[in-house]
């Protein structure tokens, strides 16, 4: 990954992948969101997101970079850790309140710190899911 473009790239195709999401429409709305100011919230972590037609809940996808991107989060560091969400447009409060999820739960620096040392999938997804942490992945 090279540039916050290429990783939208990478988000839009796992998204389309995964969940059958348009990928040129998740692309475009993650960089429609991301003009209204960055998403990196610092610490290395970034949480694009973006509501799109045609969703009817909540969808999440966590990358974890082997190399860190540029992005131009808040503290000016580069991203290794992408929790990209999806909701529907009329999301609405649904939206906000998987967003702050996530973010909380991205907040924790232990969790990082394992989120990092670690390559397998299934390792990572159930970090991310273990105990309170619900998050729409």
């Amino acid at each position: 990954m090279t540039s916050k473009k290429r990783l939208f790239h990478a988000l839009g195709e796992v998204a389309s992948t995964v969940y059958g999401m348009d990928c040129d429409r998740v692309i475009e709305g993650l960089l429609e969101r991301e003009s209204l100011g960055p998403t990196g919230v610092g610490q290395g972590v970034a949480l694009p997101h973006a509501r799109l037609d045609g969703l009817t809940r909540v969808h999440g996808v966590f990358l974890r970079l082997e190399r860190p991107v540029e992005y131009g989060a808040v503290d000016r560091q580069p991203v290794d850790l992408v929790f990209g969400l999806f909701a529907p447009l009329d999301a609405g409060v649904e939206h906000l309140k998987s967003l702050a999820v996530v973010s909380r739960t991205l907040r924790d620096p232990e969790l990082c710190a394992m989120l990092r040392a670690n390559d397998d999938p299934a390792t990572l997804h159930t970090m991310l899911i273990a105990g309170r942490r619900t998050i729409p992945v």
